[in-house]
């Protein structure tokens, strides 16, 4: 089955989703942040990293300065295999043909292309949604070299998978884990088991089309459109969210199967532009370790 659809105009998610990312709202922070030297930090800082990433999908380390573009390859090597940036548009603010430079030196703009660099919000999402799974990036691993001027400057927001699947109701998350993006065909499915966690695909489309297929229990299109709705409603939850307020030297590696992220807008005029690096690093994952969601136990979803 096919369908599509469109954000309404009264979708409570965009009333949040304007709160929350257009505003001044303060998000709190992710926790207590360690302090480390860059010096040496590869590779005696890389086993705590691992550990943090393991035990809850986030690291955080405070270095007192930043790493430059070789070291900052250097730890995406030691994380698992950098992923290359090849779209046109990105490449005048790639090194290495790895690392992006994302700098806030455009206004507000609608090309979508351009929004990473520019002052704009961007709505929630997982990176690579509409990758095959094995494509798709395990760690997002971003540093900051410059973190713009003033209170107004932009925040990299998370929220936790974990959250947004307790709120969805179980006919929902069996709806999703049956429906995919339609140029996709089911990989990934929006939502999927994943070592025991319901783990998502999934973008924010905003004033776009939707355009899904759906293999599975439902028998029309509003059953599918509901559970997308409510996926939206769930992911603009403020219980849970985390922001960073980004410092010179502030490294963030989190784990792109534990979190949806987005980012603020930023509130005032633009003076100093905000300048972070930023990798993608897919892993390799055991054989075996993933199956569909419907063929779990319920108490499971």
């Amino acid at each position: 089955m096919h369908g599509e659809i469109a954000e309404q105009p009264d979708a409570p998610h965009m009333r949040r989703r304007q709160e929350l990312l257009c505003g001044s709202h303060r998000f709190p922070e992710p926790g207590p942040v360690t302090t480390a030297s860059a010096a040496g930090f590869l590779p005696a800082g890389v086993p705590g990293l691992l550990a943090d990433l393991a035990e809850r999908g986030f690291a955080m380390r405070q270095l007192d300065r930043p790493l430059d573009t070789c070291e900052f390859r250097a730890l995406g090597d030691v994380l698992g295999s950098p992923i290359p940036e090849t779209d046109e548009q990105v490449r005048p603010f790639v090194e290495d043909g790895v690392v992006l430079n994302l700098i806030s030196r455009h206004t507000e703009t609608a090309d979508v292309g351009l929004q990473p660099f520019a002052t704009n919000y961007l709505s929630l999402h997982t990176e690579g949604s509409g990758r095959p799974v094995a494509q798709q990036p395990r760690y997002l691993v971003l540093m900051c070299r410059e973190p713009g001027d003033g209170d107004g400057t932009a925040q990299t927001v998370l929220t936790p998978m974990a959250g947004v699947a307790a709120r969805l109701a179980p006919e929902h998350t069996r709806t999703l884990a049956r429906t995919c993006y339609r140029h996709t065909g089911g990989d990934p499915w929006i939502a999927r088991d994943q070592d025991g966690r319901t783990v998502f695909s999934f973008r924010d489309f905003m004033g776009q089309t939707l355009r899904w297929t759906h293999d599975g229990h439902a028998t029309d299109a509003r059953t599918v459109d509901d559970a997308l709705r409510a996926l939206l409603d769930a992911m603009y939850h403020p219980d849970g969210m985390v922001a960073v307020r980004w410092q010179p030297g502030l490294l963030v590696v989190f784990d792109n199967t534990f979190f949806f992220h987005g980012r603020t807008a930023r509130v005032g005029p633009l003076k100093e532009p905000r300048h972070l690096m930023r990798l993608r690093v897919a892993t390799a994952r055991p054989a075996g370790t993933e199956e569909p969601i419907d063929q779990r136990r319920a108490e499971h979803v």
